[in-house]
């Protein structure tokens, strides 16, 4: 893209040669849509799901293997997705909430961990709950490989390979592993030519209002679900499909806005993105795992998701109303309760 910084920020009007038609908002749209899907393209190695089982995309670090160009590749990618705002169009790429995250220039939690190494995320939480560290052997430090699998010890802190992980020492240990994690990132080179071209694109001012949900439903669109489809492949434990609590769940869901049904798809998930073949094949450890609510807690407690397992906690609540409060109140503001200082 070397069009001037000028050129870029006018209208944009597309034609296809060789093929007819004036451009009246629909080739534009088909510009961006068929755009989103080259650059997602797996074979060209700029991007990559984010875990096998989340169908959002990041940065892949390998991208510069082999291609000396590879900056140039994501300061478009960068420009194109400020073009696509300056132009009020979707490029339905969707990328992990971190990355929106990243892009305006905000703090990253312990929760962001999921979207960037959701395995590491998810033993982290599994260390947290759980006694007698001692027996894995951990120590304050890391070995990390990179694509041609050269290996280096990551320090954690001074000595940190000497010194051993105990139930006393393990929040330190997570603390200190997430943070290297979220903030010595192999995809630096690449994620600051996207900001970059971004920004050259988008003045700082129209996006700094914004938060990561907001950024990435405008970009990329709210995902329409389909509660039909999703309902009829749910499992329940402690529930049966007759029971008030499940009616009035999916009355709930039913009445959700859309971007409520993709924090609660989120929420209960970890993606905010459904297989192309429908709620059948949604994936949790170890292959297909169906969305499932178990009867868990009480009235007074809000439901608690387990995204390894595509699962919902859900407390018999008494009423409709009651349901409805617990449950958005969790999906707007449920966190993990291990926070980065």
């Amino acid at each position: 893209m070397n069009l001037s910084l000028e050129d870029l920020k006018q209208n944009l009007r597309i034609e296809y040669i060789g093929e007819k038609g004036v451009d009246a908002g629909g080739l534009l749209r088909d510009f961006f849509y068929k755009l989103s899907k080259e650059i997602g393209n797996p074979n060209y190695l700029l991007l990559k799901y984010s875990s096998d089982n989340n169908y959002e995309l990041e940065i892949n670090p390998n991208s510069c293997v082999g291609n000396p160009e590879y900056e140039r590749y994501f300061k478009f990618i960068g420009r194109i997705l400020g073009l696509a705002i300056l132009n009020k169009q979707h490029f339905p790429l969707s990328f992990t909430f971190s990355f929106y995250k990243r892009l305006l220039g905000k703090k990253l939690e312990f929760a962001d961990l999921q979207f960037i190494d959701a395995e590491l995320y998810k033993n982290l939480i599994w260390l947290g709950e759980n006694k007698g560290v001692e027996n894995l052997s951990l120590t304050f430090s890391l070995e990390e490989s990179d694509c041609f699998d050269n290996h280096t010890v990551i320090q954690l802190k001074p000595d940190g390979s000497n010194i051993e992980v105990t139930d006393e020492n393990k929040y330190e240990y997570i603390d200190l592993v997430a943070k290297h994690k979220l903030y010595n990132r192999e995809d630096e080179i690449q994620f600051n030519a996207i900001k970059e071209g971004f920004y050259e694109v988008i003045p700082h001012k129209i996006v700094d209002i914004l938060n990561e949900f907001d950024l990435k439903f405008l970009l990329s669109g709210v995902n329409e679900i389909d509660v039909e489809d999703w309902k009829k492949n749910t499992d329940y434990e402690g529930y049966t499909s007759f029971d008030p609590t499940i009616i009035h769940f999916w009355m709930c869901v039913n009445e959700l806005s859309s971007e409520e049904r993709t924090l609660l798809l989120l929420f209960a998930t970890g993606t905010t993105q459904v297989p192309v073949t429908g709620f059948k094949d949604l994936q949790g450890n170890g292959g297909i795992k169906h969305f499932n609510i178990k009867r868990a807690g009480n009235e007074h407690d809000l439901p608690i998701s387990h995204t390894c397992f595509n699962r919902i906690d859900l407390p018999p609540y008494s009423s409709y109303t009651q349901l409805k409060q617990k449950l958005l109140l969790a999906i707007t503001e449920g966190i993990s309760d291990f926070q980065l200082e």
